[in-house]
């Protein structure tokens, strides 16, 4: 049987607000996501919540609102027959929700589904990521998984074309385990990266995204929600008992587009980190992307279904790819997942026209541009993450959109999501402009 053809019909998200001190803290994360679905029917009214056979969620904190696969999806007043799922591919799970969605189109079993991701960091997590709990006799990690075998310890042949830049011996038997900010200290000292060349990035990034704020490029994805303005006391703690007023949250709240090298500079590294190498402590909350709660839906059909509804899909699913790298280096995953993706597609990495490269740290970010043959200039051409936020249940398929929109946008052909997985994993997916 011949696969057919998927396309990203549309996508729109909520604003990403600050976790734990946004304006999404006092909102119900159902609710809200239910808003944003029933948006997507407004934008697209060709498409009916009958045609809906798939609604998948990504939610990697299990947040007690949207525990049950049914809650958003009957919110929204889609017919109570549409079935549910959850994946959990950590930061990458909305991305892999709309594969899934995708792949199981291109077989047949379906025409169209929704996927859709939503996170709320500031309840579960600090800034920078959560650190794991000590090991001990029966709970915590088993510190048996650093006994590696030689295998193990050596990559694969394939693998080491991938990297041409060694493991140091001293990263390579690192026997415990690593919250994200410990990894982007580690593949900051892999790459031999300097605080200012991290700072620089994250400045730029800043600048470009609230460049692209000011152009209105982002309106046609951040939908206007209407949520209560939560109240907080003197500690910056969430008031429960006190209602706030309603607004409008129509903008990301971690923009900075007056950010200064100077002002960077003044950071301090991430407490708790170190240098196993005794090298300088260079990440910082200035070139790290904050902690934030969104939400992202993503409408995909296959192809033929969309042209019969004479629709125009932004974008069609040309390859993907998932790859694991040593869990401590976890910010080089988006390499040999990339390259899986283009092998896949059979395009040269040159031929990548847009990039939507999610910047949980820039230092990840640079290193991985060193090792894959991709033109930087069109890498998070309108900012990224660092600005942006990384919810990390939704920050997946926001990748998708917004490189599918940046591709209609720009008339450019080809364009590709990707990101790294904390655990030690990479993310890719290659989409095409239609013809």
């Amino acid at each position: 049987m011949k696969a057919r053809n998927v396309v990203i019909v549309d996508g729109v998200r909520s604003a990403f607000t600050r976790g734990g001190k946004g304006r999404l803290e006092a909102t119900r994360m159902d609710e809200a996501g239910a808003t944003l679905v029933r948006m997507l029917f407004e934008r697209n009214p060709k498409v009916k919540p009958s045609m809906i056979e798939e609604f998948g969620i990504a939610n990697a904190r299990r947040d007690i609102e949207l525990a049950e696969l049914s809650f958003v999806s009957r919110l929204a007043g889609l017919p109570i027959e549409v079935p549910g799922f959850y994946s959990d591919r950590h930061c990458a799970s909305s991305m892999e929700v709309a594969l899934r969605i995708a792949m199981a189109i291109s077989l047949g079993q379906y025409e169209c589904g929704i996927a859709f991701g939503a996170e709320r960091m500031g309840r579960v997590m600090g800034a920078g990521g959560a650190t794991p709990p000590p090991p001990t006799r029966v709970t915590g990690y088993n510190p048996k998984i650093f006994d590696h075998t030689p295998e193990q310890r050596n990559m694969p042949p394939d693998y080491a074309d991938y990297f041409k830049t060694p493991i140091p011996d001293y990263l390579m038997d690192i026997k415990e385990m690593n919250n994200m900010v410990q990894t982007a200290q580690n593949v900051a000292e892999m790459y031999h990266q300097t605080r200012e060349e991290l700072d620089a990035f994250a400045m730029k990034s800043q600048h470009r995204l609230a460049a692209a704020n000011d152009e209105g490029l982002y309106k046609d994805e951040v939908m206007p929600l209407e949520v209560e303005d939560p109240v907080f006391d003197d500690d910056g703690n969430w008031v429960q008992e006190e209602i706030g007023p309603k607004v409008i949250l129509d903008r990301d709240e971690s923009v900075r587009g007056n950010t200064t090298m100077e002002g960077l500079a003044k950071l301090k590294p991430v407490r708790g980190i170190k240098s196993y190498g005794g090298k300088e402590l260079v990440i910082t909350a200035g070139n790290s992307c904050p902690t934030n709660c969104g939400i992202s839906v993503l409408l995909i059909m296959s192809e033929e279904k969309a042209l019969k509804l004479r629709l125009e899909p932004l974008a069609r699913f040309k390859a993907w790819g998932n790859a694991g790298v040593k869990q401590c280096l976890m910010g080089i995953g988006p390499v040999p997942s990339t390259v899986k993706a283009l092998k896949m597609a059979d395009l040269d990495a040159s031929q990548i026209d847009r990039v939507e490269f999610n910047e949980a740290f820039a230092c990840q970010v640079i290193a991985s541009l060193k090792e894959l043959p991709l033109k930087p200039e069109n890498v998070n051409v309108n900012g990224g993450s660092i600005g942006i936020g990384h919810p990390i249940g939704a920050t997946g398929a926001r990748l998708l959109m917004t490189v599918a929109k940046e591709l209609r946008r720009s008339g450019k052909k080809y364009g590709l999501a990707t990101q790294c997985i904390g655990g030690g994993q990479g993310a890719s997916t290659i989409l095409e402009a239609l013809d």
